[in-house]
């Protein structure tokens, strides 16, 4: 094929794959996930729909789909950290094997006696409805790592349930693979019409034990680039070119041993590829970058492999087989709930573990997907309804999965969400943890604005008596004292104590209170990422004096203004509480002369304002000016 020819398709389908990426976060936003939105706007990019991505296109950007593939399960490997599965060993066995083998076995066996039900199998041969039947049994054991970390990053979880969750989910990854690996081969044979003796089982097993080692040498060469001075972009195209160079010799060597021994003698790239990242992130200091570049290309590859299946299916298949999907979605469902009972008994786990055990490996993604891509290449005649059955499949999991795994986090107490924001009691008050020159003068100062003030001094501390200000004395850094100082509905907690007490109280105020504005003095930079994790506002006061006075050199007007220092001006945020407001263009809010608007602040987003912006209930919007006036307009906009 012409190159000229390549080009366009590659250059049409990179412009597709952006607009995708753009409906799809609009899919994000009526609480679809990513996947969902890439594939349907694939699918109606496709040959079936509106055929900007020919069929022919499809087939020549298959390279695409290796490269993807390669970093799929790249990414799967780097999350099998042998240090991090030590501590939940027993479980993490016990309930990867029964949910393996109940999932696998009973799958196999309930889809061949259904496969008369099924459109596509009903006409085929005995052999080939086993072959397909263990091959959807193979896919229902893959779930998603990806998605169970997003799960357990949004719900801050941590616990045994929940590194038992995580190890499992990584390590079926890698034996699903290994398990698929044997089960294409048999399929091969069965549609090929091969016998399956010794010899056959020679070959297979001569296959894996190819694959291990040339993983292993794969896991050698990822290092290369790591142990010299390398921009991280080179690493990163030196890691997709080796992932699509695993693919080239797989198919190399599957094309010679046809045609000097007449057997195709079939390695697994996926099974490499896992075994490579494995080798690099348990055996090599590299473990944490080469995390991080995975992590930076996934978003990339995802977008371009779920698209391209999408423009792979057709939307005409998609809905005859839809109720297929829906009931070998249950029968997952059913036989990964009956795996995850057998796994918690057999583990001796906690007993309250035994019917949500199922639940955090639910979702599947871009394994599952990758292993029918896998199917619909190499079996043509059935492989593309069988690839569409799963896609159904697998955008059902998106839905239900994450879900079903938060509310079994919750359920065991082992998420650390934010707590829920107390509404607005009509006082301005701050309470400031510590006792010093500086807590002390900021409590002056927010009183000279009308802000009611505490400090919370530890029992223990010395500190010089300052009868103007409210300090309350707490025996200890606990829930239980926290919860005697009634914080619910205050405005703003400023923490001025050592950086490990101040942690200790943000994640306390984080997860039963939710006060919105926690301002943390830093001391030691080493806490910045777990602070900014709470959402805490962070002042470190050697890069703010820098900062402050970098400002003072190029806007010297403006920054005495922001702090304060002109006689009569002042900043101030206002939250917009008045039902009266509320739709109200910024223009018709008839804001004093001496009354500028510097921000507006929705949800957590600062808005471009402008003049015909409306005002939401909620929002918070900055202004500066005179302090009379900016008094007006809180009473106006408070009540």
């Amino acid at each position: 094929m012409p190159t000229t020819t390549l080009l366009i398709f590659l250059i049409g389908f990179l412009i597709i794959a952006i607009a995708a990426n753009e409906i799809a976060k609009v899919f994000q936003k009526i609480k679809f996930p990513l996947i969902t939105g890439l594939i349907i706007t694939g699918i109606i990019a496709g040959s079936s729909v509106l055929n900007f991505i020919t069929t022919e296109a499809v087939e020549k950007l298959n390279f695409l789909n290796e490269i993807a593939l390669a970093i799929i399960a790249f990414s799967a490997g780097s999350e099998l950290y042998l240090d991090d599965l030590r501590s939940r060993i027993k479980s993490i066995k016990w309930m990867t094997i029964s949910q393996l083998l109940i999932t696998f076995i009973a799958s196999s066996f309930f889809i061949f006696f259904m496969a008369d039900h099924i459109p596509f199998m009903a006409i085929l041969s005995q052999k080939i409805k086993i072959a397909i039947s263990i091959l959807f049994a193979s896919i229902f054991v893959a779930s998603s790592p990806s998605s169970a970390i997003a799960v357990i990053n949004e719900m801050r979880a941590n616990g045994p349930f929940t590194k038992t969750a995580m190890g499992v989910t990584v390590v079926r990854d890698v034996l699903v693979i290994i398990l698929f690996a044997i089960s294409f081969s048999i399929a091969k044979a069965f549609v090929n019409g091969e016998e399956i003796g010794f010899l056959f089982l020679g070959i297979l097993i001569l296959e894996l034990i190819t694959s291990f080692i040339l993983g292993y040498v794969l896991g050698k060469l990822l290092q290369i680039p790591f142990n010299y001075k390398t921009p991280q972009f080179l690493k990163g195209a030196y890691i997709l070119l080796i992932g699509f160079g695993v693919y080239a010799l797989a198919t190399f060597i599957k094309t010679v041993s046809l045609k000097y021994v007449h057997h195709e003698f079939i390695l697994e790239p996926l099974l490499i590829s896992i075994i490579g990242s494995f080798v690099l992130t348990n055996y090599s200091k590299h473990r944490i970058e080469f995390a991080e570049i995975i992590e930076e290309i996934s978003p990339i590859i995802y977008i371009i492999f779920f698209t391209l299946t999408g423009a792979s299916l057709s939307l005409q298949v998609l809905m005859s087989v839809f109720w297929i999907a829906l009931v070998l979605f249950f029968l997952r469902l059913i036989t990964m709930f009956f795996g995850g009972l057998f796994g918690v008994y057999a583990a001796k786990d906690p007993k309250e573990y035994r019917f949500i055990a199922w639940m955090p490996y639910l979702t599947q993604a871009g394994v599952a997907l990758g292993l029918a891509t896998i199917i619909a290449n190499e079996f043509p005649a059935w492989g593309h309804q069988f690839e569409t059955i799963i896609i159904a499949i697998i955008v059902i999991n998106q839905l239900i999965g994450p879900p079903l795994f938060k509310w079994s986090l919750n359920f065991v107490k082992e998420s650390h969400t934010k707590a829920t924001l107390q509404q607005f009691d009509g006082t301005r008050d701050a309470v400031i943890f510590g006792v010093e020159n500086q807590s002390i003068a900021l409590a002056n100062q927010l009183e000279k604005h009308n802000w009611e003030t505490r400090l919370i001094c530890l029992e223990g501390i010395d500190y010089s008596k300052n009868d103007t200000n409210n300090v309350v004395n707490i025996k200890e850094i606990s829930l239980y004292c926290i919860g005697q100082l009634q914080l619910e509905k205050t405005e703003a907690i400023v923490l001025m104590l050592s950086d490990d007490e101040n942690y200790q109280l943000a994640e306390l105020i984080y997860e039963n209170i939710g006060t919105a504005n926690v301002i943390v003095r830093l001391n030691n930079r080493d806490y910045f990422d777990k602070f900014h994790q709470l959402g805490t506002l962070i002042m470190e006061p050697a890069t703010a004096m820098v900062s402050l006075l970098d400002h003072f050199v190029r806007s010297p007007n403006a920054t005495s203004l922001l702090l304060g220092m002109d006689d009569g001006q002042d900043t101030m945020d206002i939250e917009i509480r008045n039902k009266d407001i509320h739709g109200m263009r910024l223009r018709d809010l008839r804001l004093p002369a001496d009354v500028l608007v510097l921000s507006v602040k929705r949800k957590g987003q600062l808005l471009v304002s402008h003049g015909y912006t409306r005002m939401r209930l909620g929002d918070t919007m900055t202004l500066v000016g005179s302090e009379k006036s900016l008094e007006e307009l809180k009473f106006k906009f408070d009540t």
